[in-house]
C-alpha cells in the first residue's frame, strides 16, 4: 500500500511541474490581466494621419451645358423648327460632384476625368477643406487612365496645403490606407481599410488601367479622392467601386501614385504623355497555355505578334515568349506590363525576365516613342461612295494608340465629317476597315484605289472593337 501510495504522490508532482512548464511558456499577458497602464495604452487613433492629409483633399464640382435629347420626331421636320425652333432646342445643365486632391503648393489638383469632363465650356470650381472656394481650369485630362489635373485660380501668392506622392510600388497586401473624399456629398468623410490586392487590371477599360484594390469604403462622389498610408502620403487617386447596388460592398479601386505623377508632370511641363511602344501584341496567358508552355502559374503576358524592325524584335523578344516581370516586379497580364512601361518612361532602359521553352532569361529593350504618321500615311476621302467624308490613316504606333486599337496594319478611320455619307451611315473613329468589294485593304493607296469605281451595290467589312461587320450599301 505504501508503494501505491508514493506512486501517486509522484505522479501528481509530475503533473504539477508540467503544468507550471506550460505556464512558463504562455505570454506575459496570458499569465496575468492587468489594466492598461496608461491612457494612450488604450487609445489608437489615425487623427495625426487625417490631421495630414485632410486639409489638401477638396471637393470638386463640375457644371456643363448638354443638349437636350431629341424625342419627338416633329423636332426635325423644317416646318415645325421653323417656327419652334428656338424652343425645341433646348440644352440641359449637367452637374457632376467628385473630390481631388492638391498635389503642390500653388493649387495644382489630381482628380478623375470622368468628374470634371462635361464639356469644353465646363465650369469647374474647387472648394478646400476650410471652406475657401476657387474656379479651376482644367490642364490635363486623360480618358484611358481616368486622370485629370486642375489648376486653381488663386493669387500668386496663395500657398495650399498638399500631399506628397508615395511610391506606390512599395505598397503590399495588408498595409493600412485611408480614403479620404466627398461621398455622396455630404462634405469630408475619412474612412479606414487596407490594400487587399495590387495590380488589378480585370475592372480597366482600357489597357492603360491598373488599379489598387482597397476594402476601404468608396462611395459616389469619393471619385478623385486620395488614398494615403499611415505616414499621410498619397499612393492613390480613388476611382471606382465594385457595386451592384452603388454603394460600398469593401471593393474599392485607386489609380497608383505613380502613374498619376507621371500625368502631373505632363501637366505642369506641358509635354504630352507618351506611352512607350514596343511594337509587340501582348495578351493575357490564360490556364491552357500556361500549361501547354509548362509554366507553373497562369501568370504574365504571352506575345502573339512582333512588328518587324520594333523596339521588341530588335531586343530579341520572340513570338511565344511569355513576360513574367518588368524590372523586378512581377506583372499579371498585358495590362500590368503596359502599366510599368508608361511609369517608366521613353528614353530609359527596362528589363523583362520571359520564360521561352521552359528557360528564363533577361531581355533589355530599350523604351521608345511610337511612329507617328506621315503626310502619305493620312487621306482625306470624298466622293459618290460609303467613305466620303472620312479621314483614314495607315495603322502606325501613334495611331493605334491614341484609339486604342490591337491592329498594327491596315486603314484605320480617324475621325467623320458631319452629315457626310460616312457619318450617316455610322462610321466611327477607330473603325478599321478591312475589306473593300471584297479586296483586302492594306494601305490608305489601296483604299483610295478600290473607291475609285462606282458601284451599283458597295459591300465592306470593318472591325470594330473585336467584331467584324459586314456592311452593304447602294451605289
Amino acid at each position: 500500500m505504501p508503494d501505491a501510495i508514493r506512486s501517486i504522490r509522484v505522479l501528481l508532482c509530475l503533473t504539477a511541474t508540467l503544468c507550471l512548464v506550460d505556464l512558463l511558456a504562455l505570454p506575459a499577458a496570458a499569465q496575468r490581466k492587468v489594466a492598461p497602464p496608461s491612457r494612450d495604452a488604450v487609445t489608437f487613433s489615425f487623427a495625426p494621419v487625417v490631421k495630414k492629409a485632410a486639409p489638401a483633399v477638396v471637393n470638386v464640382y463640375a457644371r456643363g451645358r448638354a443638349q437636350a435629347a431629341q424625342t419627338n420626331p416633329m423636332l426635325n421636320d423644317p416646318f415645325f423648327r421653323r417656327f419652334f425652333g428656338e424652343r425645341f432646342n433646348q440644352e440641359r445643365m449637367q452637374n457632376s460632384l467628385g473630390s481631388g486632391v492638391i498635389i503642390s503648393p500653388d493649387g495644382l489638383v489630381v482628380t478623375n476625368t470622368h468628374v470634371v469632363k462635361l464639356g469644353a465650356q465646363a465650369e469647374v470650381k474647387v472648394v478646400l477643406a476650410d471652406k475657401r472656394e476657387f474656379d479651376a481650369r482644367v490642364l490635363l485630362q486623360d480618358d484611358k487612365t481616368d486622370i485629370a489635373v486642375l489648376r486653381l485660380d488663386a493669387p500668386a501668392n496663395t500657398r495650399f496645403d498638399f500631399l506628397d506622392f508615395e511610391d506606390s510600388d512599395g505598397l503590399e497586401v495588408g498595409d493600412m490606407v485611408l480614403a479620404i473624399g466627398n461621398p455622396f456629398g455630404v462634405g469630408q468623410t475619412v474612412t479606414q481599410g487596407i490594400v487587399s490586392a495590387l495590380a488589378r487590371s480585370e475592372i480597366g477599360q482600357s489597357d492603360a488601367q491598373v488599379f489598387i484594390q482597397t476594402d476601404a469604403a468608396i462611395n459616389p462622389g469619393n471619385s478623385g479622392g486620395a488614398l494615403v498610408d499611415m505616414n499621410g502620403r498619397l499612393v492613390g487617386i480613388n476611382t471606382a467601386i465594385y457595386s451592384q447596388s452603388g454603394g460600398s460592398h469593401g471593393i474599392g479601386f485607386a489609380i497608383p501614385s505613380n502613374l498619376v505623377r507621371v500625368f502631373a508632370n505632363s501637366a505642369v511641363t506641358g509635354k504630352k504623355v507618351e506611352r512607350p511602344w514596343l511594337g509587340a501584341k501582348l495578351e493575357a496567358l490564360s490556364r491552357e497555355v500556361a500549361d501547354a508552355l509548362g509554366l507553373e502559374r497562369a501568370a504574365g503576358a504571352v506575345v502573339t505578334r512582333l512588328k518587324s524592325g520594333g523596339p521588341a524584335d530588335n531586343a530579341g523578344l520572340q513570338v511565344g515568349d511569355v513576360i513574367i516581370m518588368v524590372d523586378g516586379t512581377d506583372v499579371a497580364d498585358a495590362r500590368a506590363v503596359h502599366y510599368r512601361l508608361t511609369t517608366r518612361g521613353i528614353g530609359n532602359l527596362t528589363r523583362f525576365d520571359v520564360v521561352r521553352k521552359g528557360r528564363r532569361m533577361p531581355i533589355n529593350i530599350a523604351l521608345s516613342a511610337a511612329p507617328q504618321a506621315g503626310r502619305d500615311d493620312v487621306r482625306n476621302l470624298s466622293g459618290v461612295h460609303p467613305l466620303d467624308g472620312a479621314r483614314v490613316s495607315n495603322i502606325v504606333g501613334a495611331v493605334a494608340d491614341e484609339l486604342g486599337i490591337d491592329d498594327e496594319e491596315g486603314v484605320v478611320v480617324l475621325s467623320v465629317r458631319p452629315n457626310s455619307i460616312a457619318a450617316n451611315l455610322g462610321f466611327k473613329p477607330g473603325d478599321v476597315i478591312a475589306q473593300v468589294m471584297r479586296t483586302d485593304v492594306d494601305t490608305v493607296t489601296t483604299l483610295e484605289r478600290t473607291l475609285r469605281d462606282r458601284q451599283r451595290l458597295w459591300s465592306l467589312a470593318i472591325r470594330r472593337q473585336g467584331q467584324v461587320l459586314q456592311i452593304q450599301v447602294p451605289g
